[in-house]
């Protein structure tokens, strides 16, 4: 994963008040490679417009951000953990064991996965049952499931090219993998009407079968990429036939060296997604540690500086690199002023 940093300041410590070691006079945030640029672009803007040194933004994965927010409260943890999918109760749970009591749960928008290949390579229709029949350990044929024997993409659809599959996709600590999981792997496990076969296979044990839809195969068909989407990027340039996995805003800012499938039948772009038609989008979010608003310089107006509409609306820098602005932005501003934390995960 590659490290982002905008600013390097020595940390002053000061006396420790309320409980907490404090304070630094940075901003310290980690997380998500989608979420990334956004909140560079924002640090940056920030330490321009606002007395307080410029946030310091590093990657990390969104997981790996989540669980380093919730290593306790004090100047030696970060402020923010920037995440591409939502907090997990494992996460939460984690928090609470650490001291870490109250977490904002802040929206900054959406975006879209999607699914491109170079720029001279064929066009491809997918559905996600095309990318679970390509990818799964197990597939469905002639009734039975068996070990995938899917060599070409012509092999999953008679109407694609006739190509090997080679699929680079983002490793599991990114919050994209999840969404990718989730709303094309297991969605095409259903639609292919592989998930009824590994439920009968197993007792009807549902949970079991969707385990075993989103188990990919190992023969190299399916490449996990553990950096960013410059590193995907990269590998495609050197394997031509390949295609990977990108969130909306990377792929708008390469589309002179990639080509994007639909999906569904739909072409990803910041209109399909604001209008719930394309169907593999998903929010952006950043988690906060109420703790450290009143102690860390400048936190506070950070969170608020970057939901505002000057920042996050629909004709701000955010939305200009890619960001699909968020319809309910002005309830998130609300939260933000207030400091609500979140309640339940069920909520």
């Amino acid at each position: 994963m590659s490290l982002l940093k905008l600013t390097v300041s020595s940390l002053a410590v000061v006396a420790a008040s309320a409980g907490i070691a404090a304070a630094r006079d940075n901003i310290q945030s980690a997380g998500s490679s989608t979420v990334l640029p956004y909140a560079t672009i924002v640090a940056e803007a920030f330490g321009e417009n606002f007395d307080y040194p410029t946030p310091v933004v590093e990657s990390g994965g969104s997981g790996a951000g989540r669980k380093k927010l919730c290593e306790g409260v004090g100047e030696n943890t970060i402020d923010i953990a920037n995440s591409s999918s939502r907090i997990k109760q494992s996460d939460i749970d984690l928090c609470a064991q650490n001291g870490v009591n109250e977490i904002m749960e802040v929206r900054i928008g959406y975006d879209g996965i999607v699914f491109a290949s170079d720029i001279q390579g064929p066009d491809f229709a997918f559905t996600p049952a095309d990318w679970f029949k390509a990818l799964a350990a197990q597939v469905v044929v002639d009734g039975k499931l068996v070990a995938n024997p899917n060599k070409s993409w012509k092999d999953v659809n008679g109407d694609f090219s006739d190509q090997p599959i080679l699929a680079f996709i983002p490793g599991t600590k990114h919050g994209t993998r999840e969404v990718f999981d989730e709303k094309v792997v297991l969605a095409g496990c259903e639609e292919s009407g592989a998930m009824e076969a590994f439920a009968a296979a197993n007792g009807g044990d549902e949970d079991k079968a969707e385990e075993l839809c989103m188990t990919l195969r190992t023969d190299g068909a399916s490449v996990d990429i553990d950096g960013d989407y410059t590193e995907t990027l990269s590998r495609i340039s050197a394997n031509k036939n390949a295609i990977g996995v990108f969130g909306l805003s990377f792929y708008q800012n390469n589309t002179d060296k990639l080509k994007v499938a639909t999906m569904s039948g739909v072409s990803p772009s910041v209109e399909t997604i604001a209008a719930g038609d394309y169907p593999v989008s998903r929010p952006l979010f950043f988690y906060v540690k109420n703790a450290h608003l009143d102690v860390i310089p400048g936190l506070q107006e950070y969170i608020e500086f970057f939901v505002s509409d000057e920042m996050a609306g629909p004709d701000g820098p955010l939305a200009a690199y890619g960001l699909v602005s968020d319809p309910e932005l002005a309830k998130t501003q609300e939260m933000v002023a207030n400091r609500v934390p979140m309640g339940p995960l069920s909520n």
